[in-house]
């Protein structure tokens, strides 16, 4: 299945029983109130540490800033005993949805060489983010320069027709329909393009082309193929998209639905993956002592099943 059929049926539905309905649109919703999954950097080692200093240092400092140690980073650090490897060996996992799918595998020496948990194109995309952006798109270029540029020109283009289109919800502000960030609240669509030969960015593009080979059932892909990734909330992906499949019609249908009420208010019902970050959300949103939105739902409170349904067509002009 393509990623636009798949698309079309991914945009999830909770039919539930709901005091006050949520009139805030997707992505401001995600911004404010969903936390982001947590990665799992697992260290396989013997039964007695087989690591030098600077590498203890390093996997140190990464279990420190984790997000179970109180950290800015949405990971934990696990070991495992494993007297295979020569030398300590890793494993970068994301470990929502149905299986873990693994990003990164070497040694410690490795994947220091990496920005695994930062890098520029994060840092860009969190501050469009921050600043208001209702969807980042990235762009993971190709070598094939015309269809990369073919893909930008389009992207481009839907960016201008869109934020003069798009309607915001009614009821914005009214209870249960709440901002609690002074962030804009903006109809703004902005684009980061990606160099393929740009070694900061090297785990970003493994991480994201590895989505994309898990969303086509393992198919070899295409080195010619520029993927797009629509990034909202916290760094929450919708989905890689091969720029074959990218058309108007479904940027704009993926904007409506992310610009539109926020109908189901359960994160784990919605379709998306998270990026490894390392960003304090609540603060930059809230600051030190801010008024933090009511936690959101999580999967477990629904009682009643999701429905899969076509991505609906909003509100237009």
């Amino acid at each position: 299945m393509t990623s636009h059929r798949r698309l079309c049926c991914l945009v999830l539905s909770i039919i539930g029983s709901v005091a006050v309905a949520c009139n805030i649109p997707v992505f401001r919703y995600a911004l404010e109130r969903w936390q982001s999954d947590t990665y799992e950097i697992v260290v396989f080692r013997g039964e007695e540490p087989n690591v030098v200093p600077e590498q203890a240092d390093w996997l140190e400092y990464l279990e420190a800033n984790s997000r179970a140690n109180g950290g800015n980073i949405n990971l934990n650090v696990r070991y495992e005993i494993d007297t295979r490897p020569a030398d300590s060996q890793i494993q970068v996992r994301s470990t929502a949805g149905e299986r873990p799918v693994t990003h990164w595998s070497g040694s410690v020496q490795e994947a220091m060489k990496l920005r695994l948990v930062d890098s520029p194109v994060r840092q860009e995309l969190t501050k469009c983010l921050l600043s208001g952006d209702s969807v980042v798109w990235l762009l993971l270029r190709s070598g094939d320069m015309e269809k990369a540029d073919a893909a930008k020109g389009m992207l481009k283009q839907a960016f201008k027709t869109l934020e003069s289109k798009i309607e915001m919800p009614d009821g914005i502000g009214l209870p249960g329909s709440e901002l609690h960030s002074e962030t804009p609240l903006l109809i703004k669509f902005s684009l980061i393009e990606i160099n393929p030969n740009d070694e900061d960015e090297a785990f970003l593009m493994q991480s994201l082309s590895g989505f994309h080979g898990e969303s086509h059932d393992g198919k070899q892909e295409d080195p010619t193929e520029s993927l797009a990734v629509p990034v909202f909330g916290r760094g929450r992906a919708l989905e890689v998209i091969p720029a074959s499949e990218l058309t108007p019609q479904l940027v704009e249908d993926l904007t409506l639905f992310l610009s539109g009420a926020c109908s189901c208010q359960v994160k784990e019902q919605n379709p998306g993956f998270d990026l490894l970050l390392s960003v304090d959300w609540d603060s930059k949103l809230f600051g030190g002592d801010g008024l933090r939105p009511p936690p959101a739902k999580n999967a477990s409170d629904e009682k009643r099943p999701a429905e899969l349904l076509t991505i609906p067509p909003g509100k237009r002009k």
